[in-house]
């Protein structure tokens, strides 16, 4: 089979000046999954080495550089998920763990469990081997201005223009037809603490099943939670019957296509919020929408060259 790979940094409102940073981040993100997957590696080891790129990049809203909560600090979520089995490995609300989808992965492969948080997902991560940080490593000064600036005011968008970036995620099939999906975040600014939003929730912002397809959700985590976004597309791509009638009116060019325009149509309608999805088909066809004024992503095209947006 041919190996497939989408990734992605956040659906918001890109300012012209961060294009060129976000652009740089996907294609290193993208150079990162392609080399592992071209080789014949698994799809875990793809979206994974992907997703570590995005977090170490602080252009994103994910590990170094997210964004603070209401008292001053990182609060991360990720998640991995396996099509082939429907097991998914979730952590929420870490402070200490510099890049969450590796935590994520761990519980994936050796907890019963498929979701942990706070305190527990850090003590699972030393039992483990994963070494934990201080958690000012992962604080940037420009997100301690802004938390300053909401303190002062109330906060506002405004505090966040050139820096209110996106979460991050990627979606893989390899050459074995294995088809994997993972979301990672630092979530929203001045969020409550312990606040959880889509991105590891199973069904929101990640899902994967080998029947259907992959995704990986972006945006207003409460409203994608409400829609349940992510499952929704995949049950979308596992039977589109009910798109039919919509692809021929929007004039998507596959049913991948018309899936992700359906249920960015659906965030907005019924949940009236925003945000994006990448996903991948069965076949490993990519497709991605988006109802924000743009939204970081990139795949890779048949000749193995990258396409990548904005």
């Amino acid at each position: 089979m041919t190996p497939s790979l989408i990734v992605h940094g956040g659906a918001w409102s890109i300012p012209d000046e961060s294009v060129e940073d976000c652009r740089s981040g996907i294609r290193r993100a993208l150079e990162a999954g392609w080399k592992i997957l071209s080789a014949g590696g698994a799809a875990i080891d793809a979206v994974e080495a992907a997703i570590v790129v995005l977090e170490d990049d602080p252009t994103f809203d994910a590990g170094v550089g997210s964004h603070l909560n209401r008292d001053g600090r990182v609060q991360l979520d990720a998640i991995i998920m396996d099509g082939a089995t429907l097991k998914a490995g979730a952590i929420a609300a870490v402070e200490r763990v510099r890049n969450p989808i590796r935590l994520a992965r761990c519980v994936f492969e050796k907890s019963e469990h498929m979701m942990l948080v706070g305190a527990g997902a850090e003590t699972f991560a030393s039992v483990n081997g994963i070494a934990l940080c201080p958690p000012e490593e992962l604080i940037l000064e420009r997100e301690r201005i802004a938390w300053r600036r909401c303190l002062e005011d109330s906060h506002a968008t405004e505090h966040h223009i050139g820096h209110e970036s996106g979460t991050v995620g990627a979606v893989a099939l390899d050459s074995q037809g294995r088809l994997l999906a993972a979301t990672s975040t630092g979530g929203t600014c001045c969020k409550f603490p312990g606040r959880v939003g889509d991105s590891p929730l199973i069904g929101c912002g990640c899902y994967a099943d080998a029947e259907g397809g992959g995704v990986s959700s972006t945006g207003h985590g409460e409203g994608i939670m409400k829609i349940v976004m992510a499952k929704m597309a995949v049950d979308l791509l596992h039977d589109p019957r009910a798109l039919s009638a919509h692809r021929k009116d929007s004039g998507a060019a596959t049913i991948g296509q018309a899936v992700a325009d359906a249920c960015v149509r659906k965030l907005a309608h019924r949940a009236h919020a925003t945000g994006g999805l990448i996903l991948l088909d069965r076949e490993g066809a990519p497709a991605a929408a988006f109802n924000t004024p743009r939204m970081a992503y990139g795949f890779v095209l048949p000749n193995a060259a990258f396409k990548i947006a904005p």
